[in-house]
């Protein structure tokens, strides 16, 4: 028998039993939706995260004291030398050859003020490589000189600063005041949007660092510094270089570390690992339904079998072979699961697209998870369906025709 002439008389099967059907086919739609919208919500999940962490840089390398601290008391005597100050920082420039941008991070809280607005914005101390390492770029204005504007009150502020307190006017020339003193504003940075944890980057003041060290803080210790690797690859060999100078300046040598470096690249590579193990649980919980719905096919094609037994009987004592049966009940198995299956995946893109419309997360429907869906549908309607099949095919012609 052709197979053309098979799927004739399993569209005619099905369509004799619609509700049948249709409650069948909705058992494989709900599963691979569920599938689908699961998938894309975890692919997207991971690419944000990747493109949130990224835009600081594939290459960046964070370095910060390593201090145990528990309810404001240092627990490590021994790590009270562990502090970074301006020497490490030329120590790190003059010496380090796995890193091509380095700079301190010295930040100050407070309002900034500008007549009758302010905005309650970090100031922050850097140099001028701070924006090479976490992709800034200056838009209006100029960056100021980590030679020229050593202790200078200059400023460069972020597209959301210039919103919240220059709403109307052009911000270069002007003065911010921060904590009473004044600053001048020479620059403006370009938009760059939300960054890792949702923080908004263009909600920043960047000032010269030994103004707000010394001006702010009145302090000589630097809380944190941000280098770059020399390129991709080399994060580790960066991190083991800045952790050997350092040490050597202070002739360290206790067992533990006096400083943590971390690697963005490590970073990276770890929420991204955490994320695939988040799809990778939502994908198998969205696939219960997939199986429910094929235990559903099988059940379906059991109840089919019986109710069409004198059928059966009839059509194998005009001719017909085992494997013509076989393969008729296995046909009417693989197009409910196929048709569950187109219009699930059509289910499963309206479904991502609503959830990226409506809670506003991130989703990407891959191919592969439409392919992969799609083969899943298949074998489905293979395996559930093979064991009713089989028992049709087997029955005894004289028993089934004398079935009541």
């Amino acid at each position: 028998m052709s197979p053309l002439t098979l799927i004739k008389m399993a569209l005619k099967a099905l369509l004799r039993n619609r509700m049948r059907t249709v409650l069948s086919v909705l058992g494989i739609v709900i599963g691979v939706a569920a599938v689908i919208t699961m998938v894309a919500i975890g692919e997207g999940s991971k690419q944000s995260i990747k493109d949130q962490m990224t835009s600081m840089g594939t290459n960046a390398i964070i370095i910060m004291p390593n201090r145990d601290r528990r309810g404001g008391v240092q627990m490590d005597a021994s790590n009270s030398a562990a502090h970074l100050e301006e020497a490490d920082l030329k120590a790190l420039k003059a010496e380090a050859q796995y890193i091509d941008a380095i700079s301190p991070m010295i930040s100050a809280n407070g309002q900034a003020i500008v007549g009758n607005n302010n905005s309650p914005t970090q100031l922050s101390g850097v140099s001028s490589d701070y924006l090479t390492i976490r992709n800034y770029a200056i838009e209006d204005g100029v960056m100021f000189d980590d030679e020229a504007d050593r202790m200078a009150k200059v400023c460069v502020i972020g597209q959301s600063v210039v919103k919240n307190l220059f709403p109307d006017t052009d911000p270069i020339g002007k003065t911010i005041r921060y904590k009473n003193i004044p600053l001048k504003v020479i620059g403006t940075l370009k938009a760059k949007g939300s960054g890792d944890f949702g923080q908004d980057n263009d909600d920043v003041i960047f000032a010269p660092y030994q103004t707000v060290m010394r001006r702010f803080n009145a302090t000589n210790e630097i809380r944190t510094i941000y280098a770059n690797a020399i390129g991709e690859g080399y994060a580790e060999k960066a991190s083991d270089e800045v952790m050997t100078i350092l040490k050597e300046r202070r002739g360290w040598n206790k067992p533990n570390d006096p400083f943590r470096i971390f690697a963005q690249e490590e970073m990276i590579a770890t929420m991204t690992s955490t994320s695939d193990m988040l799809s990778l649980v939502l994908t198998a919980i969205a696939a219960i339904s997939l199986l429910v719905g094929g235990i559903g096919i099988m059940n379906i094609m059991y109840v089919s079998v019986t109710e069409r037994t004198k059928e059966i009987g009839l059509r194998m004592a005009i001719g017909a072979r085992g494997r013509d049966i076989l393969l008729q009940f296995l046909f009417e198995s693989v197009m409910i699961s196929l048709l569950g299956g187109f219009i699930g995946i059509a289910l499963g893109f309206g479904a991502a697209q609503a959830v990226k419309s409506i809670l506003n997360w991130p989703t990407i429907v891959s191919i592969s998870s439409v392919i992969i869906s799609f083969a899943v549908c298949f074998v489905t309607g293979v395996f559930f369906g093979w064991y009713p099949a089989r028992k049709a095919s087997r029955l005894d012609p004289i028993e089934a025709l004398r079935f009541e």
